[in-house]
């Protein structure tokens, strides 16, 4: 239940409704569209976080009603990742999206999402996904654009809202819709860091305390690549040698990637000016972590893209 606030939004009654079948949430969202309601839809693989509650913040902000998904795609995982550790814990995400404007759960088994075994239809956007995460990760687009997809036909219209730490994830999401036609607005929303920096992940959990202070690195290398453009360095391989040198000198971390890249495209930028935009991985012990930031101090935000 809500109730609602003309200055501050819905206002949290009670615990989320929560269903854990695709017939049921369809049904449910679609009454409230018939009554005129806009649905906002923060779809989540769980253990949430002050970033992913910053995604149900904004979109209670912005609509009547305020689903959120927590759903561990196996599709998203290749075979040596790690699907069967991944942090689960449905009763505290629960407590999560209740406290940050959530009116709807959708927390559906991989039998409900999945029921014929096998899946046989991929959704695949050429291009944006060969690169970057795209080469270390090769089947991973491809699964989190399907299920994606699976989402918003399951929802329906509504405004979709992703974090741009996933800033490859999120421009691959935007095109798709695109492509497509699919009735959903995406919106990015701004990374939530720690105080230290560190980008907030439901990965994060899995370093060690020396591995905590090391994954700083990630940030640090962004910040100097971000004071090398603000004082006029323009070409991307001294930008990007600059940020591996940082990571190389953290015995902790090991780099995968970092690059200055065209905003949209994500292919190498020519140049690093106000359509770049810094990216970086790097595995830190056993954990592979992503950053990225604006290729300028101003910044270049994604702007929402899709049929409203």
């Amino acid at each position: 239940m809500t109730q609602t606030d003309n200055d501050s939004g819905p206002v949290r009654t009670g615990p989320p409704e929560t269903f854990d079948t695709i017939a049921g949430l369809r049904r449910h969202l679609d009454d409230h569209r018939a009554r005129g309601a806009q649905i906002g839809f923060v779809p989540t693989m769980g253990y949430l976080h002050d970033g992913h509650a910053s995604l149900m913040r904004a979109a209670a902000s912005d609509n009547d009603v305020v689903v959120a998904s927590v759903f561990v795609n196996p599709l998203q995982f290749g075979a040596n990742e790690d699907l069967s550790s991944y942090p689960r814990d449905l009763a505290r995400d629960t407590q999560v999206a209740a406290a940050n404007g959530v009116t709807v759960l959708f927390a559906p088994t991989v039998e409900e999402m999945y029921p014929n075994g096998a899946v046989l239809t991929s959704v695949s956007v050429a291009e944006l996904s060969t690169r970057w995460d795209g080469a270390a990760r090769p089947t991973h687009f491809a699964g989190m654009a399907t299920v994606v997809a699976k989402l918003f036909n399951i929802a329906g219209r509504c405004h979709a809202y992703f974090g741009e730490k996933d800033y490859q994830q999120l421009m691959i999401i935007k095109r798709m819709v695109a492509d497509l036609s699919i009735p959903v607005t995406v919106v990015g929303c701004p990374i939530v860091r720690e105080a230290d920096g560190l980008a907030m992940s439901s990965r994060n959990i899995h370093l060690s305390p020396p591995e905590r202070e090391a994954a700083t690195v990630l940030r640090r290398a962004l910040d100097e690549a971000q004071r090398l453009i603000a004082d006029g360095e323009r070409s991307p391989a001294i930008i990007d040698r600059a940020m591996g040198a940082i990571v190389a000198n953290e015995p902790r971390a090991e780099l995968d990637y970092a690059a200055t890249i065209d905003a949209s495209t994500l292919a190498p930028a020519e140049t690093a000016d106000h359509d770049s935009h810094l990216i970086i991985a790097a595995r830190v012990g056993a954990t592979r972590l992503i950053d990225n930031a604006a290729g300028t101090v101003s910044g270049h935000r994604p702007q929402p893209m899709g049929t409203p």
